[in-house]
């Protein structure tokens, strides 16, 4: 178990990610001269400085050999930037746009599409409560659906690039830091060559917003890789069913930034599908928190039965009678 100090500083590391996480509608919107599509070049460009430096700090490179002996990985890195590349611009579109509670609603139902992943591409068998929890998110998703009269497609590409994101990482095996600065280097030329395509024709807001657009664009890649070091700090200090609660706080902070800040509409049916999604995570919480439980429980127990036979071993060991003509 890890010392309480570790894992208060585990916790704190994990607020900070998933808060600014959350809060990242604001800094988007503070960009909104430029068109999401440049926002996302300069986020993927200004990334791989950002993930160079990291490394050089902690002298982190005896991956990179072994990564690029790997044709199987390489092609997963290269599923991984495209996919995450792909969330990303869906977001920062989402977010310019008008639509942060759709892309609130997107994280939310996040982990139910992982499950269903986890069932369809990996083979693994679900507990009783998440199949609940995934039948009351689909439920969610046709009640809005039936609703407004179409999919939400914002939440769902958002939903499904980042699960996918997730289940491509799984066949990698890289470190938090190590897997950014990998799907950074091959977002890094495609970025670069539209910046460089922008700035041709005259479009490009970084050289025509002046200076505090220019730094904000900068900025972008720090904005990426922070909350990424932050949650690295919390992966490794708290158990796994911390890190699944704390998740949720990201598109909390995502669904009030669209209710106060950018006032968009929540009309009863739009409610009716987030309490849904909502209802479907408090179970999948729940049986998480059960199973956890339930398993250090069990753990204890063995704990107690070995050490139990262990005593009577070393009893049974005194208590036998010395063998003839054996000295000690």
């Amino acid at each position: 178990m890890q010392p309480r100090s570790e894992q208060r500083a585990g916790l704190a590391y994990g607020a900070a990610a998933y808060t600014m996480w959350g809060l990242l509608p604001l800094y988007w919107h503070l960009l909104d001269a430029a068109s999401p599509s440049e926002i996302l070049a300069h986020r993927m460009a200004w990334s791989l400085p950002v993930a160079v430096v990291i490394l050089a700090v902690l002298r982190r490179w005896s991956w990179v050999g072994p990564l690029v002996r790997q044709p199987r990985k390489l092609a997963l890195v290269l599923v991984c930037a495209v996919v995450i590349s792909t969330n990303w611009f869906l977001y920062i579109w989402a977010v310019n746009a008008g639509h942060v509670l759709e892309a609130s609603l997107g994280y939310f139902i996040n982990p139910l599409v992982s499950i269903a992943f986890g069932v369809l591409v990996l083979r693994e068998r679900l507990r009783p409560l998440q199949w609940t929890a995934v039948g009351v998110g689909a439920l969610s998703v046709v009640v809005m659906t039936v609703a407004y009269g179409k999919v939400p497609w914002i939440a769902l590409g958002l939903a499904f690039s980042f699960a996918t994101y997730g289940l491509a990482k799984k066949g990698i095996k890289l470190g938090g830091i190590e897997g950014f600065s990998a799907e950074t280097v091959v977002q890094f030329l495609p970025a670069l060559g539209y910046l460089i395509f922008l700035g041709a024709r005259g479009e490009s807001s970084f050289t025509t917003g002046g200076v505090g657009q220019a730094l904000l664009l900068s900025a972008c890649g720090i904005a990426t890789a922070v909350p990424l070091i932050c949650f690295g700090a919390a992966a490794v200090r708290l158990p796994l069913t911390v890190i699944g609660m704390m998740q949720y706080l990201a598109p909390t902070f995502q669904f009030l930034l669209g209710l106060t800040v950018f006032h968009e509409e929540m009309p009863p049916e739009r409610w009716a599908g987030f309490a849904l999604v909502w209802a479907a995570l408090a179970v999948l919480t729940w049986d998480a928190l059960r199973t956890a439980r339930r398993a250090r429980g069990e753990l204890a127990e063995a704990a107690a039965r070995a050490g139990e036979a262990a005593s009577a071993g070393v009893i049974q060991t005194a208590a036998a009678p010395e063998a003839p003509g054996v000295k000690p």
